[in-house]
């Protein structure tokens, strides 16, 4: 299996190579949160052996944002790729906004707890844990994307602790959670793995138990009016090929079974 990862590697390099002995594009791709991190490790490599220059525009798969990568797009905002949670890219392609065919599938992601650095780090592990913690914390902060619609909708009814739970919880828009943790502003917080690590000033507590999890697909896809649908392609390539997974799970995600 190695020996066949080096190979793609390989071809995915090569292909690169053989685009940059043409003339260097600028690449417009629009990322969300969770895979933002190993993005900003893999376009630069994408970028050396292709000669393209890669632009990174930053905003979430949903919600109200200004940001959100469907309300950017909406306003007619140029994008070669768009990285987003798969049932957000769902939409886009039922709008008719991204071609259907150039969808790829690139990680998995699973949400973890963080609190502020050097605060104890109370158990998780177990839903049990996790509904003792939850009733003890003073507040609490989760996101306004995929991970924190689940937890309000979801998590806390599945636990039982809507009612005790609810008035002291938050949905953070737009800044990552974990910032607020640092802050001082939240006791915990909530997000995707991916979204919590970077954050500094916080501990990472652990993921929620499996049992609990909601699992967010990260895919990408080509908008229909893409100036360079064919480089958009080969970075595709690249972003879901075996050699960029050591760098995608560095990050907090997980790779997808292939």
């Amino acid at each position: 299996m190695k020996v066949f990862s080096k190979r793609l590697v390989a071809l995915a390099l090569g292909l690169c190579a053989i685009h940059a002995t043409a003339r260097a594009e600028e690449l417009n791709v629009m990322t969300s949160g969770g895979f933002t991190a190993a993005f900003k490790l893999l376009s630069p490599q994408y970028a050396q052996s292709s000669g393209d220059t890669v632009n990174t525009i930053l905003g979430p798969s949903m919600g109200n944002a200004r940001e959100a990568i469907p309300n950017r797009l909406a306003r007619g905002e140029h994008a070669d790729v768009v990285i987003m949670v798969g049932y957000a890219l769902d939409e886009l392609i039922k709008q008719g906004k991204v071609d259907p065919a150039s969808r790829v599938e690139l990680a998995d992601s699973r949400i973890g707890m963080v609190v502020k650095q050097g605060a104890p780090k109370p158990a998780i592990d177990t839903e049990e844990a996790l509904k003792r913690t939850l009733l003890n914390a003073r507040s609490l902060a989760y996101s306004d994307s995929a991970s924190g619609v689940y937890i309000q909708n979801e998590l806390f009814r599945k636990l039982g602790v809507q009612q005790q739970v609810g008035p002291k919880a938050s949905m953070i828009e737009r800044i990552p959670v974990a910032s607020t943790v640092a802050s001082g502003e939240y006791e915990m917080g909530f997000q995707q793995v991916a979204e919590l690590l970077p954050v500094p000033g916080v501990t990472f507590v652990g993921k929620i138990p499996e049992s609990l999890q909601s699992v967010t697909r990260y895919s990408a896809g080509i908008p229909r009016n893409a100036e360079h649908p064919e480089r958009a392609k080969a970075l595709l390539a690249y972003l879901s090929s075996s050699a960029a997974q050591p760098v995608v799970r560095s990050t907090g995600l997980d790779s997808i079974p292939r």
